[in-house]
């Protein structure tokens, strides 16, 4: 495995002793948090191999319950994120899973109100480092570290090719770019990666083009 930095070997700035089980959890929350784009009013955390066993005494839940709240990982909050939860009316529950993952530190989190769901799963892949591979039953990978939007559309002709032709005339590179669906010509996920903050400019357009539904903006 590569590193970037010294960072990624000890980990970023944080509140608890682990930073895949802390640090990590944080971030898969915040993300989460992100996705959803608004404070949810419950929340569903499934915790999969090493989180199952260890979240307590590691303090996953605070960790995770901190990030859906929006805390930054070095957040002193986070240490009472699960009474602060009460406060922001968000009801919480966990459930441990038997089932074995393919990475020992695995989360789905369920976030939901009174007017959608959204289900996302995600690994901490060590020294804070987080990777998303499942947004609402598509599967994609993300690590949340760039400028991203992802966008729910119909599997339809010239539907890329018109996101794509999109961020071009306004100069913004795409660094990833990959999509997903679950059945031919029905909704797909598309999911990019680039170099600049996407603007409301683009988004804009993007939302306005035929087949796209919903656009979701992950400016980091």
């Amino acid at each position: 495995m590569k590193y970037r930095s010294v960072f990624d070997i000890i980990g970023p700035i944080m509140i608890g002793p682990s930073s895949s089980h802390t640090a990590g959890a944080v971030r898969l929350g915040r993300l989460s948090r992100k996705l959803f784009g608004r404070q949810p009013r419950f929340a569903t955390i499934h915790l999969y191999g090493s989180f199952a066993q260890t979240y307590r005494g590691h303090a996953t839940d605070v960790a995770v319950v901190g990030g859906i709240l929006d805390f930054e990982t070095d957040d002193p909050r986070i240490r009472e994120s699960l009474q602060l939860a009460n406060e922001y009316n968000l009801t919480v529950e966990f459930i441990r899973e038997e089932a074995v993952p393919t990475h020992p530190n695995t989360l789905k989190i369920v976030l939901s109100d009174d007017l959608e769901t959204l289900e996302m799963t995600g690994l901490s892949i060590g020294g804070g480092a987080v990777q998303i591979t499942e947004l609402n039953g598509f599967p994609l990978k993300l690590s949340g570290d760039y400028p991203a939007i992802l966008i729910l559309h119909q599997d339809a002709y010239g539907a890329v090719a018109a996101v794509s032709g999109t961020l071009a005339q306004l100069k913004i590179n795409i660094s990833h770019m990959e999509v997903s669906r679950v059945e031919k010509g029905q909704t797909a996920l598309m999911v990019i990666e680039t170099d600049q903050t996407v603007p409301a400019q683009a988004i804009e357009v993007i939302s306005s083009q035929p087949h796209i539904g919903k656009v979701i903006v992950l400016n980091v």
